[in-house]
């Protein structure tokens, strides 16, 4: 028995080493080959990129428009009442908005009339690996360079297949424009004005080709020109300079649309300038007609222009929008009717072309008083009808509830148009120092108040579109507060119609401060 007794444990023991060498081998290579690893779910966080491409910033208060104040300094007949200035603004409204073919006629800035022309699953990011397969290494240096090169596709393959940097037009691109240290996208609104002896970016005595000349200061009598000199330095990041042939390169095969009022129409120019450096180009196309962009019957100018670079099949267009709501006349038979100003539906124009852009930047806010309204017989309607609703007849009131509403048709569209990239710019401030346009208000300051002051809050200075962008897919170019802070790179007192005790302090001069708003813009798309 003894024996026997001795032989069994002399088995267990055999069979309990048997056990431990084999568990031994079997963690060694579950630990040390690759192909056995990729069954359990990576470890590295996943990379995280905010889908917010800008976060708007201010310090300051902006002054908000004067309802008599006309974009061009002509006289309005009305103002405001004491309960319009008081009026809260209204909440976000959820519309629905119609798509019909329309047409109307509205009054441009200079009071001349103009026709508007009518008409799923993302892919998933590395659920837990791959099945490679098991390898075998002769040494263990081969196992430890197969693993670096296993790391290396894993993060390869994330940055490929990732829907966040995938859906951008380059993800170098866009990865530049992250602040890594925070692993935050850029605030490019926060910063302050330095000087910089290269700019401007273009010359104030050239691009005649594109500049109006009631905007070149350089044309007129000023004589001092350190505007022209001050850059745009964002607090937490280097901006991308900004140079013609890489806009081109980056926006190849694609058309990026401006829609909205003259402030909008300056930023156009000033971006066609930028492109082009100032000097003449003679392989750009004028592809107005293919979006409608002529000059109809009694009118001075067309409503829009769209220009097309040859080399790249670059497309820039502007079309003239102040309100951003669809206007069209309530009697087409007659001549002296009153239109339709559809706070809830967006320009016509938008409705017919939103599927050739490819960026588009939206902006309104000075024509927006009971003056303009009325000289452009402008009658509010909601719904399709005629407005009733008190809070929305305010003009305040009207004005939120048309910034939500086409923000929100924006958005809505945005899942029908993948490529598309769409921004709101933030309202652009006057600045009338002394009193108004007619009272002898002034901008005559030729050192700007920015010296010593950087804007530093998060939260834009325009309140009301930071409001209505924020949960949608519509980007904030917030560019309020920074130009808050340019007070002497006005127009004033030197416009090429200035008459005696009247000054331009809405408009900007070019090259000027909506340069910087481009910038902005370039390093956000």
């Amino acid at each position: 028995m003894k024996v026997g007794f001795n032989g069994l444990r002399g088995k267990e023991i055999s069979l309990i080493s048997i056990v431990l060498m084999s568990g031994t081998i079997l963690l060694w290579s579950w630990e040390k080959t690759p192909g056995l690893s990729t069954f359990i779910p990576p470890q590295t966080p996943p990379l995280q990129l905010s889908s917010d491409h800008l976060v708007s910033g201010r310090s300051v208060q902006v002054l908000a428009p004067d309802p008599r104040l006309d974009e061009d300094g002509s006289s309005l007949a009305k103002k405001k009442t004491t309960n319009e200035q008081k009026e809260p603004h209204l909440e976000r409204a959820s519309l629905t908005v119609p798509a019909q073919s329309t047409s109307g006629e509205n009054k441009g800035e200079d009071g001349s009339s103009y026709t508007e022309n009518e008409e799923a699953k993302p892919e998933s990011i590395l659920e837990g690996g791959k099945n490679h397969g098991v390898q075998t290494f002769s040494s263990s240096g081969e196992v430890e360079k197969s693993l670096k090169q296993e790391e290396h596709k894993h993060r390869k393959d994330f940055v490929t297949n990732s829907p966040q940097i995938s859906s951008l037009t380059g993800a170098k691109d866009e990865l530049n424009n992250v602040t890594e240290s925070k692993g935050t996208v850029c605030n490019y609104a926060k910063g302050k004005w330095v000087p910089d002896n290269k700019r401007p970016l273009y010359s104030g005595f050239g691009c005649k080709q594109w500049l109006s000349g009631m905007w070149a200061c350089r044309l007129m009598q000023r004589t001092d020109f350190e505007y022209e000199k001050l850059r745009w330095q964002p607090k937490d990041c280097q901006m991308e300079e900004f140079e013609g042939s890489k806009f081109l390169r980056r926006m190849q095969n694609k058309t990026l649309a401006f829609v909205g009022d003259s402030l909008g129409r300056q930023q156009f120019q000033s971006l066609m300038c930028m492109i082009t450096g100032g000097e003449e180009k003679l392989a750009v196309e004028d592809v107005g007609r293919e979006y409608g962009l002529v000059i109809a019957d009694g009118s001075a100018r067309p409503n829009g222009w769209a220009f097309r670079f040859s080399s790249t099949n670059t497309t820039i267009l502007y079309y003239w929008s102040a309100s951003l709501c669809d206007v069209e006349p309530i009697d087409v038979n007659n001549p002296n009717t009153d239109y339709a100003m559809h706070l809830d539906r967006p320009p016509a124009f938008l409705r017919q072309y939103l599927h050739k852009f490819n960026v588009l930047v939206l902006n309104t806010g000075h024509h927006w008083n009971r003056g303009k309204l009325n000289a452009n017989r402008w009658v509010m309607h909601v719904g399709g009808v005629p407005n009733t609703d008190r809070k929305i007849a305010v003009i305040w009131g009207a004005k939120n509830l048309t910034i939500h509403s086409i923000v929100s048709w924006v958005n809505s569209q945005l899942p029908k148009h993948p490529g598309l990239k769409a921004f709101f710019r933030s309202i652009s401030p006057r600045h009338f120092f002394g009193g108004d346009w007619n009272t002898g208000g002034s901008c005559d300051n030729t050192k700007p108040m920015s010296i010593g002051k950087e804007i530093l809050e998060e939260e834009s200075s325009d309140q009301g579109a930071a409001s209505a962008v924020k949960g949608t897919g519509v980007k904030l170019l917030d560019i309020t507060g920074l130009s808050q802070l340019r007070d002497e790179a006005h127009i004033s007192r030197f416009s090429i119609t200035a008459k005696p005790g009247v000054q331009d302090c809405l408009h900007w001069c070019l090259p000027g401060v909506p340069d910087t708003w481009n910038e902005i813009l370039f390093a956000q798309i």
